[in-house]
């Protein structure tokens, strides 16, 4: 009995990105159990996030039956994203996260050296059907790899008991609490902000 072939994690650049940003919007939507339609209100965003300074993508491609190695990432259909750039003064992000350190009382110090010099990991998919063989985590590798920033950020709405793929992939990777139960403007849901420091080493693996 063959078995299918591991995804293909691979680097995406502004161009390839666009070009599959239906796909990726897509693997959005499911994997984040959204209504069909959410993505037509995204694309503008994720679009406008391309041109953006330290801008990083890449993807997981799942090859087509039959394909040879060297010809899959042509044929091979899109089953994760991930993305993100370099955190800036003047993004709304940054602005919400500092407002939100300050009201949790943190000093203005602590503030500065963790917004000082950070990558926001804006986005990481993976359709559930490509789910449950570390795909995820071969994405954020790839994505954080050799980045300058010292530290990496991302925001993720709060689950009971932390009792998700995301969660457990962030914790197993070190990622401590910077944030929880943060109501970013516009949103009623509770979020983490979780960060890191940079780089992620090979070691750093499950328990």
């Amino acid at each position: 009995m063959k078995h299918a072939r591991m995804p293909l994690v691979v680097e995406l650049d502004a161009d390839d990105f666009q070009a599959r940003m239906h796909e990726a919007l897509s693997i959005y939507v499911a994997a984040m159990d959204y209504p069909r339609g959410t993505e037509y209100h995204r694309a503008p965003m994720w679009t406008e996030h391309l041109r953006r300074p330290g801008w990083h993508g890449v993807g997981a491609l799942s090859p087509k039956p039959g394909v040879a190695p060297d010809e899959a990432a042509t044929t091979a259909t899109l089953v994760a994203v991930a993305y993100g750039y370099r955190g800036s003064p003047d993004q709304w992000w940054y602005q919400q996260v500092r407002v939100g350190m300050q009201r949790a009382g943190w000093d203005v110090a602590a503030i500065d050296a963790t917004l000082g010099s950070y990558f926001e990991l804006t986005e990481l998919h993976v359709a559930p059907s490509a789910q449950g063989n570390r795909t995820g985590e071969r994405l954020l590798r790839l994505l954080l790899e050799g980045r300058p920033e010292r530290a990496v950020l991302l925001s993720t709405p709060e689950i009971a008991d932390e009792d998700n793929r995301a969660w457990r992939l962030y914790r197993r990777l070190g990622f401590r609490d910077v944030l929880r139960n943060y109501q970013f403007t516009g949103d009623r849901r509770p979020f983490a902000v979780l960060g890191r420091d940079l780089p992620v080493q090979q070691a750093e693996t499950a328990q």
